[in-house]
Order: structure tokens, then sequence, then C-alpha cells
């Protein structure tokens, strides 16, 4: 039994309060007034009788018990979101067929969660899921060998697709670990170490590519690197440097003591994730659909791709539409 003072709301609270480091970033966060965020925020550290920011700075920083409660606190936020993805997913029965493709990004965390789901509530269907590149995911959606994809947009519209935006990923710089000192001057503390490109062929590569050439940036050409996790060992091993999404980064959980993540020290840009569906397949199906992996992708990636990088807050996001 929870103490008294001790509330879901409270939690969510001291959750966004420790992202944004802000009483009115928080209210927005989470739907309420800014007086009602503080009184929350009294409430939750009365219970626990102990301090969780440092009230006096601005912006808010944690203390140490703050710290250390962020992490439960997220913890038990992330099981609960994903109890709420596990129930409100929609009754799939009526299905005689569903053939689905998800990017490989999710491949770690999102995809086994959302077969499991999918699997439960298409009791009467023939279920198909793969995953796979974005260029093969619209390659089956144009030769109709799936009924929906979930892949990287390349803006486009897409004759005889809709298309059901999930997240905003923004690209990001991973370099070798320790090797820069100064997040204010990473480039100059890159120039001695060989850009690492994805393969020309991926749709990633593409998206960096056209951005380095629309900002008239050039690095070596030595290495491009079909495998995801290759390249992100190759930085680990402090060959090159790369530009990657969070969602990447994520994947490469291996490699994390091996690599550091920052924000891009040029020009920013991001990837849109959407889900994709056959034109002639009623909106609900997809509908429920995207609502399920929106879900999933905040309680499995997202939340604790900000936890463990803050900075991201406010930019790897949900596209609610």
């Amino acid at each position: 039994m929870l103490m008294k003072g001790v509330t879901l709301r409270g939690l969510e609270v001291f959750e966004a309060l420790a992202k944004s480091g802000s009483v009115a970033q928080a209210a927005d966060i989470t739907g309420l007034s800014q007086p009602a965020v503080s009184q929350q925020l009294r409430n939750l550290e009365k219970a626990l009788g102990s301090d969780l920011v440092d009230h006096g700075r601005r912006p808010m920083v944690l203390t140490s018990a703050g710290r250390s409660f962020l992490s439960r606190t997220q913890a038990v936020l992330s099981e609960l979101r994903l109890a709420q993805s596990e129930l409100t997913v929609m009754d799939l029965s009526h299905l005689p067929a569903l053939s689905m493709g998800l990017i490989d990004d999710f491949d770690n965390d999102l995809t086994p969660r959302l077969a499991t789901i999918l699997a439960d509530s298409l009791t009467q269907c023939r279920f198909k899921m793969v995953t796979a590149s974005s260029h093969d995911i619209y390659k089956a959606m144009a030769e109709k060998e799936l009924h929906i994809g979930v892949a990287a947009s390349t803006g486009e519209l897409r004759s005889g697709m809709n298309e059901y935006p999930l997240v905003e990923d923004p690209f990001i710089l991973v370099v070798p670990r320790g090797r820069v000192t100064d997040p204010d001057d990473v480039g100059n503390q890159l120039n001695h170490l060989p850009l690492l490109r994805y393969a020309r062929d991926q749709l990633i590569s593409q998206q960096i590519e056209s951005h380095l050439t629309r900002h008239k940036m050039e690095f070596d050409d030595r290495f491009e690197i079909g495998s995801h996790l290759a390249l992100m060992a190759m930085v680990a091993r402090r060959i090159g440097w790369a530009i990657t999404t969070p969602l990447g980064y994520m994947r490469a959980a291996r490699f994390h003591e091996e690599i550091d993540a920052f924000a891009l020290p040029f020009a920013g840009f991001s990837r849109r994730i959407s889900l994709f569906a056959q034109s002639d397949w009623p909106d609900t199906v997809p509908l429920e659909v995207a609502g399920t992996v929106r879900r999933l992708t905040q309680s499995q990636i997202i939340a604790p791709a900000i936890n463990r990088l803050p900075w991201l807050a406010g930019q790897l996001r949900v596209l609610e539409s």
C-alpha cells in the first residue's frame, strides 16, 4: 500500500519536472495548472519526507534523493503505461488476415511486445509480422504483400497508402566514449576521425547525405556500413564517429558504455516514423494499431532514451496525428 500523499499524478508531475526543470513546462506536459503542479510536488515531498528538487535553483535540479527516486518513478510509470497499452488494444478477432512489417529499429524493444499484444487479439486471424528496412517495407506495401507497414517516412504521398505519423526521431551524433571533452566544441574535436556512413542504399543514409549536401558539408568518404550494429561497434572501437538517431542509439544498448551521444553541432534535422496502411482498409484498424505503437514507443523507447539523454526531451517525441 502506498503511503498517503504518494499518487500517480504526483509521480507524473515529478517526472515532468525532472525532465524540464520548469513548473511551466511541467504544467504543459501534464495538462495541469502551474499552482497544481507545485502543489503535487509539495504533497509528494511531504509524503516522502525529503526534498526531491532544489527549489532555490532555476531551472530546477534534482537533489541526490530526487535522482534516486526518479529512476524508480520512471520504472513504475513505464510499466503502468505498458500495461495500459496491453489492455487498450482493440479486439481484432474479426479480421481474417493481417500482414504487418516493422522497421528494424524497433527489433529490440517494441516489436516483441507488439507481436504478443496483437497475437492475443487476433484469435481467428492469419497473422504475419516481418521486420525489414524502410525500402523493403515500402516495396512490400506497393506489391500488396503487407496490409500495414511501420517505416521511416520520405515525406512523399504514396499512391494507395494512408500515412499515420508515429514518432519524431531527431538525428544525433555518436562518438567514441571520452573523445569529446567540450560539448560546445564537438565539431573541432572530431576533425581527426572519419565519418562512418550508413550504406547508401538505405533510406537513413539518403536522408543524412541530403542534409549534409544541402548545408554544403563534406567529410571523408572511407567507410560505408550496411549493418547498424556494426557501425555502432566501429564507433565503440574508436574507428570514427557517426550520425544516427535516438532509435538507433537505443537499439545499440550493448555499446552504450563505449560511446557518447550529443546533439548535432550543425543544423538539426529529424526523420518521421509513420504507420502506412493500404488505402482500401477502413481507418479503424490502422488507427488502433497506430495508437498501440505510439504507447509502446513512449514506454519502451522514448522514456528510457530521455532518461539516459535528458537533452532529447521535446525532440524525441510521439506524434499524435
